[in-house]
């Protein structure tokens, strides 16, 4: 996925959270390494000692081992033991560092695991004010914002790896999060708990944004989808509520109420399409359409047999929905 902000990677963070992840990654890779070394040595000097040994006495000599009980004690019990409890206490303060935010949100955002996609619902206290769009967040730079994670299926879990730690996302139980984006950028984010067939493509993405900016797609996201205004996009309106579109879709300012798959009132504001499997781009829409089954087996998209002028004239009205 070009279109995202660096690799894919926990390391080069770009959030408070993923930070002290990350640091705490270093931190104990470091004292791993440290501990293979200083017990590769031991065994080396130990190693080569013995072959000295053996080497200055007859053959029928039986060196027996003289093993120290302070090294034994020091060694094998104390040194080891202060590495672990320090290793323990810093993970400690990690995770309490991760699990409250640095601010109060500015937003809370419901994200919901289905196989395989991700809706996500900005709630509200107005249920008119409420945004609902799929597979692709919006988040104010600077601002934490509280995440609430459900499923509708199977286990999955939330990651986005530059921006904060992995979150599991259970049937029948919600866990919460926080995540905070420092600078602008699109970050990637996958399910990272193995869910099924299409686990590998079931990715999301992070628009990290000015304030100001976050605010107006908020209210953009709130307005309806504009009307036709040809005859093309007018006959592709049609195609999608009388076709099984409807029966799974929601688009609002139409009769389409479906709750199947993801909410399209502004799909065309998305930049990936099949849960970041491709980007979205007319042609890519329309063969996803034509032939889901073909790019994504398994999912619940249903093959579309379509004449080619509706299809065409469904993809152009699709592309309005801004």
């Amino acid at each position: 996925m070009a279109m995202t902000s660096g690799s894919p990677a926990m390391f080069g963070t770009a959030g408070p959270a993923a930070h002290q992840i990350a640091v705490l990654g270093w931190v104990l890779t470091i004292i791993s390494l440290a501990v293979l070394l200083v017990v590769s040595l031991i065994l080396l000097v130990a190693l080569f000692r013995q072959r000295a040994a053996r080497a200055d006495q007859p053959e029928s000599v039986v060196i027996r081992p003289n093993g120290s009980i302070r090294l034994i004690v020091w060694g094998g019990i104390v040194v080891p033991a202060i590495i672990l409890i320090c290793a323990l206490l810093f993970t400690l303060f990690v995770q309490s560092a991760v699990a409250t935010p640095p601010a109060t949100p500015v937003a809370t955002i419901r994200i919901v695991g289905h196989r395989w996609w991700w809706q996500v619902i900005y709630t509200a206290q107005s249920p008119d004010q409420q945004v609902v769009t799929a597979n692709e967040i919006h988040v104010p730079v600077g601002q934490p914002v509280r995440l609430e994670l459900v499923s509708a299926d199977v286990v999955h879990s939330f990651w986005v790896p530059k921006l904060a730690g992995k979150t599991d996302v259970i049937p029948g139980q919600q866990n919460t999060m926080w995540m905070q984006a420092d600078k602008p950028g699109i970050y990637w984010g996958e399910c990272a708990e193995y869910c099924g067939l299409q686990h590998t493509h079931m990715d999301l993405l992070v628009v990290a944004q000015s304030p100001a900016d976050f605010r107006h797609w908020l209210d953009q996201q709130r307005q309806p989808p504009p009307p036709p205004t040809d005859p093309v996009t007018a006959t592709g309106e049609r195609v999608f509520t009388r076709q099984a579109c409807a029966a799974c879709h929601t688009v609002g300012g139409t009769p389409a109420m479906g709750t199947i798959g993801p909410d399209l009132t502004h799909i065309a504001s998305r930049r990936t399409i099949a849960a970041g499997t491709l980007p979205n781009t007319p042609g890519n829409l329309a063969g996803w359409i034509a032939n889901a089954q073909g790019i994504k087996p398994g999912n619940d998209m249903p093959t579309m047999s379509l004449p080619p002028g509706d299809l065409q004239a469904l993809v152009a009205w699709l592309e309005t929905l801004q």
